[in-house]
């Protein structure tokens, strides 16, 4: 018990030295930052990045959902994360055929019924542009608690029993997703990639040991099975990169207007 209270102890007072109050940026997954006419900003170091768009690209929600085997209490979809970088990798520009859609539709329907002003709107039907691929994200399997699974092999061998108190700590985080890519002129798949992560969690004033070159540092201690599943997908898309810088260019629309363009 006095050890136990000593080691508590210690974390208190490690944490008290630490930053109080709001930290902005931190927290969160391995995938942050933003995507825009800026580029990518405070991306992930792992990122990997292609030197132009090859094409326009749509997320597909997986009709099938994200909530497999031990997954429990996860965003409804990663669908954000994944396109936040499909946009930083640069190798796409993504196409909205989600919520943003809906909403772009609503303001048709508002400006057809005479609410939205008629001279002058931005709101115009036929201006959207195609997405010439889709790509669909999907959940292959989420463990976040194979410590207990050690402790239980341990515990059937002699002379390893006294070791399954420590062996219980230890958690073993895992998560596999797979990123699937579809032409939509002609419906083939044309590229799929896997991911996956491991962090371990040695249940030692938080001390983790992760893949993913760094990935899973600091921070991903008794880390949300989100985080780990976000790791996957930064992985599923370095390998999915791969593949999409040997497509044939498509042709791009017009790109976002910027500051630089109009003043040129």
């Amino acid at each position: 018990m006095r050890t136990k209270a000593s080691v508590l102890a210690v974390w208190v007072l490690l944490a008290a030295c630490g930053k109080q109050g709001t930290e902005l940026g931190e927290g969160g997954s391995v995938i942050s930052g933003s995507a825009g006419p800026a580029g990518a900003k405070n991306a992930a170091k792992q990122l990997v990045k292609c030197d132009a768009p090859v094409a326009t690209l749509a997320l597909v929600e997986n009709p099938n959902g994200y909530v497999y085997g031990g997954a429990r209490g996860l965003p409804e979809s990663p669908l954000p994360l994944v396109r936040l970088l499909a946009q930083q990798s640069g190798c796409f520009r993504v196409m909205d055929r989600n919520a943003g859609l809906k909403q772009v539709i609503q303001e048709q329907e508002l400006k057809d019924a005479g609410v939205l002003r008629q001279k002058g709107s931005t709101v115009q039907k036929g201006k959207g542009y195609e997405a010439q691929y889709a790509l669909t994200p999907s959940l292959t399997f989420s463990q976040m608690d194979a410590g207990r699974e050690v402790g239980g092999l341990m515990g059937q061998i002699p002379v390893l029993r006294s070791f399954v108190g420590a062996a219980e700590q230890v958690k073993l985080k895992e998560a596999q997703v797979a990123l699937m890519l579809v032409d939509t002129e002609t419906t083939e798949q044309v590229a799929a990639a896997t991911g996956s992560v491991r962090v371990t969690d040695l249940g030692v004033g938080g001390f983790v040991l992760g893949k993913l070159g760094g990935a899973a540092g600091a921070g991903w201690a008794n880390s949300a099975e989100g985080k780990v599943i976000a790791a996957a997908f930064l992985d599923a898309h370095n390998q999915l990169v791969e593949q999409a810088r040997e497509l044939q260019a498509k042709e791009l629309p017009p790109g976002v207007v910027t500051k630089r363009k109009a003043s040129e």
